[in-house]
């Protein structure tokens, strides 16, 4: 499983160098690396004019700076690379359909038949061809809170990630400073013509600044937010899957404690006739007093188990009102009993190779591996020289009616250049925090991979045996009833003991309530193949929510 991700990383020799920056000055100079040009209002100080307009010549400096640094920028740090593993099959041996003979389906086995290779359904639950059911689920899509909070998170990571993508661009912003001054006297001088040392000084100007990504560090933090985004779409689609799975089991879970506590019901009602029975067998003299009591007991025991299940049954119905989305004094008017459920016939099995991009779990754990590779390119950018372009244009006098003057405009434009040279090991630090990060992820991935395959081998195997356990608990059901016939015949005539009476009631007990649950599992293990699988997310049409109607900048 070390294959699954393989994540390249580039050379360590570091960019090819790029052609110093050349900003070209008024006076016909130029200046390269991290020298700066600027231009002085005339009146404030002396100097000279330019030959074009100052704001021109700045913007037109600035442009060509930009393009520069983005011509020479590259990325460092890993490239992800998502992988295959190399899976041809789930489980050691070839697919096989649940083996369900003739004598299991005279005993009530419904004969399911695995179709591989064939897509699944994107509202799979409508294969249990049950309008009850259909219902609950819409409800609880369009209800639950749970869903609201994935897709409220997913925008905020969209909102995330559109607000990264802004350090790509440059920062425009304007200022304005209005300040009355007094200037030294003395040996120092006013700083104007007129030499007054109490003056008003207003300054408008527009500002530009820009950090060129020329080791990709903008582009990879710009990269893992991306990949954070994904992670959330892809848990908005696992909190779906999960919900809807939870809706069906929950469904499933109450139509089998019902058919447990009316084959309960239905046990009490026999064992109390039977009671009767006894009771009057025993004021005739017939049978003993012990044969009373012990049938007394037994009618007890059977009755204990009842609360339970009625407990049961009532808090499965809160599950299934607050799946809902409902508050429990508002439970929802659907009921589900197995009769109303209808087992699917033929099983889509969706290839082994395409599982992986069928799991939200593990489409979120491979994007969470991509944002921890996009990290460690942060972090390796760091650690190389950081470059910053700034610029502005504006004007200063010392009144307002001033700044009209040609000569009163002032630009300036600069370059600068970072490299750390000691931080105690900080950086280098931070560098092997996210390589092990990466690795941790990594780790996950191959984990969340292997529990994916797992989870389909378990639905598929437990399918394969539960055709046979139903036939088997329906087998047992119709042996142990007939038991109880007989023996009870034979007690009414004397011929066999109390004890073979209550042995074969216990018996019959046992029987219906492990036929509720076997077909019960059945249904159970049809819905967990079919979330094992992914659930069809991709059949739907609503896998990406709309943007946002109130988005105020829709163009970005």
């Amino acid at each position: 499983m070390r294959a699954l991700l393989r994540l390249p990383i580039r050379p360590a020799s570091g960019p090819p160098a790029a052609e110093p920056i050349v900003v070209a000055r008024p006076d016909g100079g130029a200046s390269g690396g991290a020298t700066a040009a600027s231009a002085a209002p005339d009146g404030a100080a002396a100097g000279t004019a330019g030959t074009r307009p100052a704001s021109r010549t700045a913007a037109r400096i600035l442009a060509a700076a930009l393009a520069a640094a983005s011509a020479s920028a590259c990325m460092v740090g890993p490239d992800f690379q998502g992988a295959t593993p190399p899976v041809a099959r789930y489980t050691r041996e070839g697919l096989r359909d649940p083996a369900v003979g003739a004598e299991d389906r005279r005993n009530g086995a419904v004969a399911q038949a695995f179709a591989p290779g064939r897509d699944v359904p994107g509202e799979w639950w409508t294969l249990f061809r049950s309008r009850a059911l259909n219902s609950l689920v819409a409800e609880a899509l369009a209800r639950n809170p749970t869903l609201e909070a994935a897709q409220a998170a997913l925008r905020a990571a969209r909102a995330t990630t559109e607000a990264q993508r802004g350090a790509l661009f440059p920062q425009v912003a304007f200022a304005a400073q209005s300040s009355y001054n007094k200037a030294p006297g003395g040996e120092l001088q006013s700083p104007l013509n007129d030499n007054s040392l109490l003056y008003s000084l207003v300054t408008p100007q527009v500002t530009v600044s820009f950090a060129p990504d020329v080791f990709g560090g903008t582009r990879r933090a710009l990269e893992s937010q991306a990949a954070q985004e994904e992670v959330q779409r892809w848990q908005l689609e696992a909190a779906y899957l999960t919900l809807t799975a939870n809706v069906v089991a929950a469904a499933i879970q109450e139509a089998a404690l019902r058919a447990q506590i009316a084959a309960t019901e239905k046990v009490i009602q026999a064992q109390t006739e039977l009671l009767s029975l006894i009771t009057k067998q025993s004021d005739a003299g017939q049978v003993a007093g012990a044969d009373v009591v012990q049938q007394t007991a037994l009618l007890a025991q059977s009755q204990q188990l009842l609360p339970p299940l009625q407990r049961a049954l009532a808090q499965q119905r809160n599950l299934l009102t607050a799946l809902a989305g409902r508050f429990p004094s508002e439970e929802v008017s659907q009921t589900f009993t197995l009769a109303s459920l209808h087992l699917p016939r033929s099983l889509p099995v969706s290839l082994p190779s395409r599982l992986i991009e069928q799991r939200p779990d593990v489409k979120a754990a491979e994007a969470a591996v991509h944002a921890a590779s996009a990290q460690v390119g942060v972090a390796v950018a760091n650690r190389l020289p950081q470059f910053t372009i700034s610029g502005a244009v504006g004007a200063s006098a010392t009144n307002f009616a001033a700044l009209l003057n040609p000569a009163a405009s002032l630009w300036t434009i600069a370059g600068a250049v970072a490299q750390p040279l000691f931080d105690a090991g900080t950086l280098f630090r931070r560098q092997q925090a996210a390589e092990e990060n990466l690795g941790a992820a990594q780790a996950q991935y191959r984990a969340t991979v292997i529990a994916a395959y797992q989870n389909v081998a378990d639905a598929l195997r437990a399918l394969q045996a539960d055709g046979r356990a139903v036939a088997a608990a329906n087998a047992a059901v119709k042996a142990s009833q007939q038991s109880v016939e007989l023996v009870r015949k034979q007690f009414g005539l004397g011929a066999v003991s109390s004890a073979s009476l209550l042995i074969t009631q216990s018996a019959y007990l046992q029987a219906v309530v492990t036929q509720a649950q076997a077909q019960a599992s059945q249904y159970a293990d049809t819905a967990a193949l079919f979330q094992a699988l992914g659930g069809g997310w991709w059949n739907r049409r609503d896998v990406a929510p709309a943007r946002d109607p109130k988005d105020p900048a829709p163009f970005l």
